[in-house]
């Protein structure tokens, strides 16, 4: 076997262990998502076993990588983000529009028409969030303060304040948000409810 592919190999397994860490996901949480088995993700982790391509595509899946970054393949030199739409149900749209993981990420959110009598579930998770309104109106419930946004306009926020955004009965709406590991496991791993993100 040629020694680069060797070294790419070698490196796979500590490469899953700091995703998992940096993402803050317990080995048992990995294995309810992936249907891979703890001692199986732990050797894997260890470099005790070599990956299958049936171990590495859900794996890409449960971090929200592609598979060239989870076994850190030499770039293509191709710039552009292949963009793949994370569809939440009921009509919620996110897109990742970075490729490495780790730090800040960019997502496009695309939320449905809401209900302005909708009662916000605010949350609140470490981390910073900034939002940039594309079309539509964004409505940002930030502890005492109820916010509509219009395209153009943006929203940077400490997210331990409690918090949420949603479309309004006017329809639906885009937006840009720069947001780090917590808020990124708070808001694209866990499906935000109809019309609205927390």
């Amino acid at each position: 076997m040629d020694e680069a592919f060797e070294r790419t190999l070698d490196a796979v397994g500590p490469r899953l262990k700091h995703l998992r860490l940096h993402q803050g996901v317990t080995l048992a949480d990995l294995a309810a998502e992936t249907g891979i088995s703890t001692s199986t993700l732990s050797r894997l982790e260890a470099g005790l076993r070599r990956p299958t391509l049936e171990q590495l595509l859900p794996l890409a899946r449960a971090y929200g990588v592609t598979l060239d970054e989870l076994v850190d393949a030499p770039p293509t030199g191709d710039p552009r983000v292949n963009l793949r739409p994370i569809s939440c149900g009921d009509g919620v749209v996110i897109l990742p529009l970075t490729r490495r993981p780790g730090g800040i990420q960019a997502y496009k959110f695309v939320l449905p028409a809401g209900s302005d009598d909708a009662e916000p579930e605010l949350r609140t998770h470490e981390g910073y969030d900034w939002a940039y309104v594309l079309n539509g109106t964004l409505r940002l419930v930030l502890g005492e303060h109820d916010l509509l946004l219009r395209p153009g306009e943006a929203a940077e926020f400490d997210t331990r304040i409690p918090h949420w955004f949603g479309a309004t009965s006017a329809g639906p709406v885009e937006f840009l948000s720069l947001i780090g590991k917590q808020g990124e496991r708070a808001h694209v791993r866990a499906a935000p409810k109809r019309g609205a993100a927390g």
